[in-house]
């Protein structure tokens, strides 16, 4: 047996907004356009503009509007209303399982766990580095996409990630996401000496902390915006490039070993 919550907005006079509607909300986000939003959903122009109007007058504002000029020539985009309704959902999805948590010791008996079925959400992770930001480009590839997010006002950091992970994870430009980046993928370079890289990711900051093992020392980066940076290197190599507290440093991070998450 397999327990879900789930949450619907609902109105007098209107159709209720439930999981399938924010994933269209999600995939305009995304593809930018209603007629790829309905492709990727697997409705019809037509439904997804009667599932867009229906939204529209359950809140009685516009949560999609056209947008001019682009690569493609204009197409269509969340408001910034949509954007809250889309985090708005999840936020409730995560409450409930929050309930479901908490009333797990009513469930005793019954053969459910709350902590079982919910476990994708109060899962932890190994990963040292865990940067919340926004998504503000999406770049497709035959296979893959590129996505940046931005981690504050000066930091962006871009991911690899495959097309069907953007899907799953109903990411678009706004919407809220944490990069997950082991302290190990994390090369330091002198600030100075790393103006030219292949590593897609190049951040610069300043060395908050070091702490130094028998073998390896851990390296923090102050990356403004309130976010640091860490990273796991050899002893001797922290000593080779002078990382010392106060030193300006650079992190290099390849795409492909950055892992996004969402709530």
């Amino acid at each position: 047996m397999s327990v879900q919550p789930q949450v619907s907005f609902a109105g007098p006079h209107a159709s209720p907004i439930g999981a399938e509607r924010i994933r269209l909300l999600e995939a305009v986000g995304r593809e930018g356009s209603i007629s790829g939003a309905a492709r990727s959903v697997g409705v019809t122009y037509k439904a997804a503009w009667d599932a867009i109007d229906a939204m529209n007058n359950l809140f009685g504002r516009p949560l999609v509007e056209a947008q001019a000029g682009g690569k493609r020539g204009g197409g269509t985009a969340l408001t910034p209303d949509g954007v809250r309704l889309v985090a708005t959902f999840h936020r409730l999805q995560s409450e409930m399982v929050r309930a479901f948590q908490v009333l797990e010791p009513e469930l005793n008996g019954t053969g459910l766990s709350a902590a079982s079925l919910m476990w994708g959400f109060f899962m932890r992770t190994s990963a040292r580095n865990a940067l919340r930001g926004t998504v503000t480009a999406i770049t497709d590839g035959a296979v893959n996409a590129e996505v940046t997010l931005a981690v504050s006002d000066q930091t962006s950091i871009v991911a690899i990630i495959t097309r069907d992970s953007v899907r799953d994870l109903g990411l678009f430009p706004g919407r809220a996401a944490t990069a997950l980046i082991k302290a190990p993928f994390v090369i330091l370079a002198p600030a100075d000496e790393a103006k030219r890289t292949s590593m897609r990711n190049r951040v610069e900051g300043v060395v908050s902390r070091r702490e130094d093992g028998a073998v390896n020392s851990e390296i923090t980066l102050d990356i403004g915006g309130g976010k640091t940076l860490t990273a796991i290197i050899t002893l001797r190599s922290a000593d080779d490039i002078g990382l010392k507290p106060g030193h300006p440093a650079c992190a290099l991070i390849d795409a492909s070993h950055i892992i996004l998450a969402v709530d």
